[in-house]
């Protein structure tokens, strides 16, 4: 089945662009992260909920244009569109069947706890800490400035 990786695309395009001073080009975001260049464009639908800008002509790029402390998981996802979260789901949405709606009922009641449990989390955690994470997981590797770095997975 195939996963919804948009949210984990755009959150590892955002956190890149926080570690480059002033504007970068989508090629190299895209040299960084080991993918192409039309794979980041395409991540980078959030210019018009001013997560991201982006500036055109020499020198230009992208930019954030957000707070990293002030976005969760939960911003970004819902300014992705608010993706399905799980891939499971019902057989058949209106069933006529009995058993089926009994097993709708359950299953649906199970879905929604998920969901909200996730989102809840998800609203708990800011791209500040992830940068924050991931600047404690360079230093313990002795690495400096991601902008001279390759991705490290």
């Amino acid at each position: 089945m195939r996963r919804d990786s948009r949210l984990s695309g755009v959150l590892h395009v955002l956190l890149h662009m926080a570690e480059f001073e002033g504007a970068v080009t989508s090629e190299r975001l895209a040299a960084v992260m080991g993918t192409n260049p039309v794979v980041v464009r395409r991540l980078i639908g959030l210019r018009d909920l001013g997560l991201v800008a982006s500036e055109k002509g020499h020198g230009g790029g992208w930019t954030l244009g957000c707070d990293l402390d002030r976005v969760s998981l939960r911003d970004v996802y819902v300014a992705l569109g608010s993706p399905g979260i799980l891939a499971m789901g019902h057989r058949n949405e209106q069933p006529t069947c009995f058993v089926e709606q009994a097993v709708n009922a359950a299953l649906g009641t199970a879905f929604e706890d998920a969901e909200r449990l996730l989102l809840d989390r998800f609203g708990t955690v800011t791209l500040g800490r992830l940068s924050a994470d991931f600047h404690t997981r360079m230093a313990e590797r002795g690495l400096c400035s991601q902008e001279t770095q390759p991705d490290v997975a």
